[in-house]
């Protein structure tokens, strides 16, 4: 259901939020036009908003299915106070099916399932799950912040960058990953100027990303997807900025569809790439970026726009929500452990385990 939130404004960096003992999601489809809270109290419910994409971004996935995990055990504990963990179960499943390329999700539940396996099955779990989840969604935010502090050193300015998609404190538990970045880097006066990329068919960065900016008071000028080349052309952008859903072992990015061709662009003139993502992205048992699964959804989120068609009745459509950007094209990925320089399963594989 839609709710109203008394206690906090809808901003960027409110946009995942327990209170009162329900989940409130800003709802991401609506924005900007429209700042709502979606008050969730099911662990079915979470695992919707999820796909539907009410809440979006690896990072803001995981943290929300933490959350959804809490709400799994409240259920399964008032159906059955002394086999909840059986009933819990199914849920997680649903959870876990939600975005199959986000690798944080299944980080997220994973640590939620290393707590419930060592609880008591006759004790109400709930209060438990609930503190292991907002550790999570803490941790989350000062990793960010720490995230958005290193790659920022790593920008000579004043500059202007180029990003895509939206990896802002929406798709965070709070600041951003790669808007982290920018964030920190303008109030150093790195960045004067950022370019959002549109990101077609759902339009993040025209929604979000530009949003969260001018929340900040941070210029930005919006492109259409196909501007980012010729732009780059003038000679005037210093970085590519973006998140990512899943870091494979040996460097290879998946991130959101259009990621790739702007990298293959940045390489041709130029313009270093940095990736910006908690270690929690990194999926060390995925051996190369061909391993990992690639979301494709629905015709009607290309066809259309805004709820008109604006495609031609007949036409086939493939929307592949993620594409995966190679090792070689990354010039620095971006973690709260540490920077990594020219990804490489040994470089990422030293990073994980210090």
């Amino acid at each position: 259901m839609t709710a109203p939130f008394p206690n906090l404004p809808p901003t960027p960096d409110t946009a995942i939020v327990w209170q009162s003992d329900s989940l409130y999601l800003l709802d991401q489809r609506d924005l900007p036009s429209v700042a709502k809270y979606l008050q969730l109290r099911s662990a079915a419910a979470t695992a919707n908003a999820i796909r539907d994409m009410v809440v979006r971004g690896a990072p803001a996935i995981g943290v929300t299915a933490a959350y959804g995990v809490v709400l799994a055990a409240r259920e399964a504990f008032a159906e059955n106070p002394t086999g909840w963990k059986q009933g819990i179960a199914a849920r997680i499943s649903r959870l876990r099916m939600s975005r199959p390329t986000a690798s944080n999700l299944f980080w997220a539940l994973g640590r939620m399932q290393q707590l419930i396996e060592q609880l008591s099955a006759e004790r109400d779990p709930e209060a438990e799950l609930l503190a292991e989840a907002v550790k999570i969604h803490e941790r989350d935010v000062a990793d960010n912040m720490r995230m958005g502090e290193m790659g920022a050193e790593l920008i000579d300015g004043p500059t202007r960058v180029i990003t895509h998609c939206n990896a802002g404190a929406l798709a965070t538990g709070g600041y951003g990953t790669a808007l982290g970045v920018i964030r920190s880097a303008f109030a150093r006066g790195s960045i004067h100027q950022v370019y959002a990329d549109e990101t077609r068919p759902w339009l993040q960065g025209s929604r979000l990303t530009a949003w969260e900016l001018l929340q900040d008071g941070i210029p930005v000028t919006l492109l259409a997807d196909g501007a980012a080349a010729s732009l780059m052309s003038r000679g005037d952008i210093g970085w590519i900025i973006v998140g990512s859903d899943r870091i494979a072992a040996n460097g290879d990015v998946a991130n959101k569809i259009g990621t790739y061709g702007l990298a293959v662009a940045a390489k041709h003139h130029g313009v270093r790439v940095m990736v910006v993502a908690p270690t929690s992205t990194v999926d060390m048992q995925m051996a190369s970026g061909q391993e990992i699964p690639i979301e494709v959804r629905g015709d009607d989120e290309v066809l259309g726009c805004g709820g008109k068609q604006i495609g031609a009745d007949g036409a086939e459509v493939w929307n592949p929500v993620f594409d995966v950007t190679p090792a070689e094209l990354v010039d620095v990925i971006v973690t709260e452990k540490g920077i990594v320089h020219s990804p490489t399963r040994k470089k990422l594989e030293k990073l994980i385990t210090n």
